[in-house]
């Protein structure tokens, strides 16, 4: 029963590393030798922080949470927001000189650009494809027209199994609720500051 009981927690450390893409020698599912360096390795971690952090108070919180966050590249990230972003700014812009190619004016291509984009981010969030651009481009993903689109469909996703009403309907705006609400909002207060002070 053991056996089988930890050849199935086996299994699914593998699934979850397949998903993370671990490399072969980061392997969560070790030899017992193994087992017992990482423990070592990892009392070691403790044992340091221990010492750098006997006392945690205002003064070297920070510090602290500094010292346990994961690290990341700035640079990197930024370099890759950028070009993700812009790429995404480029193919708008194809897709507006194509409907200007067709003979559409400059206005409702424009529109029929955006609305383009606002379907393509749809989908590719209904089959993950936007999820993972998402974990690789960062904010370069979150510009206004897709970033939108998948902000509206990624919840209605998650939350489907609880129906079309309590689900889908209600949690769709979860994201992109506040978005849509201060933007209204905004807008009739600026309609109405152009109305009173911006003549007819």
């Amino acid at each position: 029963m053991k056996n089988v009981d930890k050849e199935n927690k086996n299994s699914q450390i593998g699934k979850v590393e397949k998903t993370l893409n671990f490399k072969g020698e980061e392997s969560l599912e070790q030899s017992p030798e193994r087992d017992i360096h990482f423990a070592a390795k990892k009392k070691k971690h403790y044992e340091e922080v221990s010492r750098k952090f006997d006392k945690i108070d205002k003064s070297n919180y920070k510090t602290y949470v500094f010292y346990k966050s994961p690290k990341s590249s700035h640079f990197k990230n930024m370099f890759w927001a950028f070009v993700i972003g812009g790429l995404i700014c480029v193919i708008g812009q194809a897709f507006i000189e194509l409907y200007k190619a067709l003979d559409f004016p400059a206005e409702k291509a424009s529109a029929l650009a955006s609305s383009t984009l606002v379907l393509l981010a749809a989908l590719f969030t209904g089959f993950g494809i936007y999820d993972l651009l998402g974990r690789f481009a960062g904010a370069g993903s979150t510009i206004p027209i897709t970033g939108f689109s998948n902000a509206v469909v990624a919840p209605a996703l998650e939350f489907r199994c609880e129906g079309m009403i309590y689900g889908l309907g209600a949690k769709m705006f979860l994201i992109a609720g506040p978005v849509i609400v201060n933007g209204v909002a905004v807008s009739v207060l600026i309609a109405l500051l152009t109305l009173l002070f911006g003549g007819a």
